[in-house]
């Protein structure tokens, strides 16, 4: 129900939502200020006309008490212009004396309080049309008691009010005009600055998100909107430049394996050498190897860009998968593997922790001169892989930049021995997505020692950490 009031609101957009709201609030406000006012009025006058009722009741009640009846016809007439009528009633409601106005008529009300009390009553009377407020006074008189009877009009009350009704009618209106007005005027120039934002940001297309929004120089809520809507667009044009370059890279590493494939097949059509097939037939093989592996790390990428590695927690023995890649790297190489590798065990992916180590040692291999070190150890709560070589190693300010995607320190020593620049961004993804950092380091050996650090069971720790919290 609320949802369908307000949607005509949400139709009229800010400004006009705004300096309608205004006006409505205005107008409730103004409407209950009125409202008080007229019956704080209204009561004010009608105890000042009924005061002024029992004063002059008290008048003649007073000159009851000294002289009696005697003489009192001469206060029955008030003064000019007073609209106040009395009379005198003995105690069986018998009239004594009335005011000229009330000549011939009976008791105006049916008060008759005991001598010394007062009573009071609105009604209307003989004369006049109007309402008069009617006070009624006990006397105890030297031969017998009375009742006084005073009648003050509120037709000047009456009239007061009507006045003040007629200017509120007038001015409350006019008030909520004028502050819907403002208030539509003052949310324009407000919202002028966030016009000027959506009208660039419209005119802002997906080819080039160089262009910035106006940023006022006040630090109020527009000024802050500008900036945060130009971090966005600077976000937005590093992910596009990076996706473009994603996309340039892999079309480049793809098309050197495919451009082989495709030779190599040109090759056995146009000289069909029974003899050449066997190593035309392992070369195509190898290309495809490289092509698969490159598919499959740009598939992983994607994945991790699109909702993170999907993890199959389960124990692994890092000691183990280091143990394979030290065996299968002396088999294929004439390097001499040297290092430390301790029982550790961790919480994690078995295929992309073995991903890890692979990625470590292929890259070791292709720099080492002479020897590659593989170790794991545990190292307090954190189980430490190791990996260097003695080759030439890795600058300091490119220790970080390795870990991007298609990056060669050495483009073509690395493309020909089969780098295709993304092994270390799978390291580096699949170790953050275990919880885990990746650092490069100076090698023992002279070369670059690239240290992977995993927490050893990051579930029990977590779940310690939140007994600790609770």
């Amino acid at each position: 129900m609320n949802e369908s009031r307000l949607r005509p609101f949400s139709r009229w957009g800010v400004r006009r939502s705004s300096a309608a709201a205004a006006a409505l609030v205005s107008a409730v406000a103004l409407a209950v200020g009125a409202l008080a006012v007229v019956l704080l009025l209204q009561r004010g006058l009608t105890q000042s006309v009924q005061q002024a009722a029992t004063q002059r009741a008290a008048t003649v009640a007073a000159q009851l008490a000294d002289s009696g009846s005697a003489g009192i016809r001469q206060s029955m007439a008030g003064a000019p212009g007073e609209l106040s009528v009395a009379q005198v009633l003995l105690a069986d409601g018998t009239v004594v004396t009335s005011s000229p106005e009330l000549e011939g008529e009976a008791a105006i009300a049916d008060l008759r309080p005991r001598p010394g009390t007062t009573a009071s009553v609105q009604q209307r009377l003989p004369v006049g049309e109007d309402t008069y407020v009617v006070v009624s006074t006990g006397v105890a008189g030297p031969d017998e008691d009375y009742v006084v009877l005073v009648g003050q009009s509120l037709e000047p009350a009456h009239e007061s009010i009507a006045r003040l009704v007629l200017l509120l009618a007038i001015g409350v209106p006019l008030l909520v005009v004028v502050v819907g007005g403002a208030t539509f005027v003052v949310a324009g120039r407000s919202l002028r600055p966030v016009e000027a934002i959506r009208e660039q940001v419209a005119r802002i297309s997906a080819q080039d998100l160089s262009e910035r929004v106006p940023v006022t120089p006040a630090d109020d809520e527009v000024g802050r909107l500008a900036r945060t809507m130009n971090d966005m667009l600077g976000r937005l044009e590093a992910a596009q430049r990076t996706q473009r370059q994603f996309v340039a890279d892999a079309s480049h590493e793809l098309r050197s394996p495919i451009t082989a494939l495709n030779a190599g097949l040109q090759g056995l059509t146009v000289h069909p050498d029974a003899t050449a097939l066997p190593t035309v037939c392992q070369e195509l093989m190898a290309e495809t190897a490289r092509l698969d592996r490159l598919v499959g790390s740009l598939l992983m990428l994607a994945r991790a860009d699109e909702r993170g590695l999907p993890l199959h927690v389960e124990d692994v023995d890092l000691d183990d998968l280091a143990q394979r890649q030290r065996a299968r790297l002396r088999r294929a190489t004439g390097l001499a593997v040297r290092g430390r590798v301790d029982p550790v065990r961790v919480r994690g992916n078995r295929h992309q922790l073995d991903q890890v180590i692979r990625n470590l040692v292929d890259n070791a291999e292709r720099h080492a001169s002479s020897q590659v070190r593989i170790s794991v150890f545990a190292d307090g709560s954190d189980a430490v892989v190791e990996v260097s070589d003695d080759g030439p190693g890795i600058p300091v300010a490119d220790r970080e930049r390795v870990f991007h995607r298609f990056v060669r320190l050495d483009e073509h020593r690395s493309a020909s021995l089969g780098g295709s620049g993304l092994g270390l961004a799978i390291v580096a993804e699949v170790v953050a997505s275990h919880g885990g950092t990746v650092a490069v380091t100076e090698s023992e050996v002279a070369g670059a020692r690239l240290r992977v650090r995993l927490p050893r069971d990051p579930h029990e720790e977590a779940q310690a950490s939140t007994t600790a919290k609770r």
